[in-house]
């Protein structure tokens, strides 16, 4: 009998304990601990499984789930017995920035406070350790319960309290602190839309140097996001950073779906007839030298409802991709022309975003897209010494968003906007006539 399919299902634990389809990721686990890379950026594309592997790693090393081991057996990583030692021995610190999207400075700097209060919060322990001095008590207990009062900001303090937090907790259990950070690029695109991206940038620079650079209770570090965000703009001081992107070989079957596993999935589901189908429409994503990897989201939902659907591109704003390539040039145009007509594009991009460059370097909108999953490599990138950077090929990923992007650029005129001149009208059948 088939597995219950829980849409949206994001915690480890809810997934493993009601017994929901869950496909074996745990392999990650052993991977990244033994790289001994100190501190990490894995990006993905929205909706690829990287929540879900933050809680599964919470879940492993956290003492907090010391007695969850149940949780782990039958899974791959439960074979070796090094591991199954190493289940619930570290403090962990877990916070995700998904739901940082304010449309101001202040505010968005307030909601990481509040975020931060929580976390402190699920220590409150700390206020009563005999290894902390009265002094270092009374500076928890401030931030856990008055970190939103005027004057943090300039303080400091909410700058420092990753750090603080971390050497509270080493002290008490006597181990270096694991620190895990979600989608730790949210705020960044919001500061970019919102205008306000130069003063985030510089809160957020200081406050990951003091949490993963200058941090002697630091154990490892992990981060996911979307894109990875320019060295320049808030890495510059982190020399200690492993960024693995969707070209790196690291971890490439660790997100999303590989073919043998969607295959396992539809026939546990009695849906082996739509292979071909489904592979078409959810297949094509390249991370590394894997070539096939499958969306989850669209695989999951399209196991729920048993029909083929735009589930991905569905579930969020695609607004920021359609502006800027409507605001792009010509060329940029005529070559979302040629994508659209099943063709591949040569462009020289760098795979970091720098957001303070969207608007004026073309290179920085074919990354975000390459980043996001709108598009994927193909083969090797290549050093173009005309421009002095890597030069790709690309191409739309797969159906489903094949038809977002027919219908953002039928849109565009059905809109009657004037900067679309570089577009053919056979982009668009549906308004053409043809």
């Amino acid at each position: 009998m088939a597995r219950t399919v829980a849409i949206g299902a994001q915690y480890f634990e809810d997934i493993r304990e009601n017994n929901c389809f869950y496909i074996d990721k745990t392999n990650f686990i052993k991977e990244w601990w033994e790289s001994m890379d100190r501190v990490t950026l894995i990006t993905r594309p929205r909706r690829f499984g990287k929540t879900l592997a933050m809680s599964m790693l919470e879940h492993f090393f956290s003492l907090k789930y010391a007695g969850k081991s149940g949780l782990f057996e039958g899974l791959s990583i439960w074979k070796d017995e090094k591991y199954q030692k190493l289940q619930g021995t570290y403090p962990v610190i877990f916070l995700s920035f998904a739901n940082i999207k304010a449309d101001n400075y202040k505010e968005t700097c307030r909601e990481i406070c509040r975020l931060i209060m929580r976390e402190y919060r699920k220590h409150a322990f700390l206020a009563e350790a005999q290894c902390l001095l009265q002094a270092e008590k009374n500076e928890f207990v401030h931030i856990m319960t008055q970190g939103l009062e005027p004057g943090i900001l300039e303080s400091g303090d909410l700058e420092y309290s990753i750090n603080l937090l971390s050497e509270y907790l080493s002290r008490y259990y006597g181990k270096k602190v694991i620190i895990l950070l979600d989608e730790y690029d949210t705020p960044m695109q919001e500061a970019y839309v919102n205008g306000y991206w130069d003063e985030l940038s510089g809160f957020i620079r200081r406050l990951f140097n003091a949490a993963f650079k200058t941090n002697p209770y630091l154990e490892r570090g992990l981060m996911t996001g979307i894109t990875r965000v320019s060295k320049e703009s808030i890495f510059s001081d982190l020399n200690n950073l492993k960024v693995v992107t969707t070209t790196s070989r690291k971890y490439e079957t660790c997100f999303g779906f590989t073919e043998d596993e969607v295959l396992g999935a539809l026939e546990e589901f009695g849906l082996q007839k739509e292979v071909q189908k489904v592979r078409e429409w959810y297949d094509g994503f390249r991370f590394g030298e894997c070539s096939s990897i499958y969306n989850p989201w669209s695989i999951i939902n399209f196991l729920d409802e048993q029909k083929l659907a735009n589930y991905w591109v569905n579930s969020s704003s695609n607004t920021l991709v359609s502006d800027l390539i409507q605001r792009s040039s010509i060329d940029m145009k005529i070559a979302v022309e040629d994508l659209l007509r099943g063709n591949a594009v040569s462009v020289c991009m760098d795979e970091e975003i720098a957001f303070d460059q969207l608007d004026d370097r073309e290179g920085a909108v074919w990354s975000l897209l390459l980043a996001g999953g709108y598009l994927k490599a193909v083969g090797n990138a290549w050093h173009d010494d005309e421009y002095g950077m890597d030069r790709y090929t690309l191409v739309l990923t797969n159906m489903e968003v094949r038809q977002m992007f027919g219908r953002m650029v039928r849109g565009w005129f059905l809109d009657g906007r004037q900067d679309i001149t570089g577009l053919k009208r056979h982009c668009c059948p549906a308004v053409s006539g043809k």
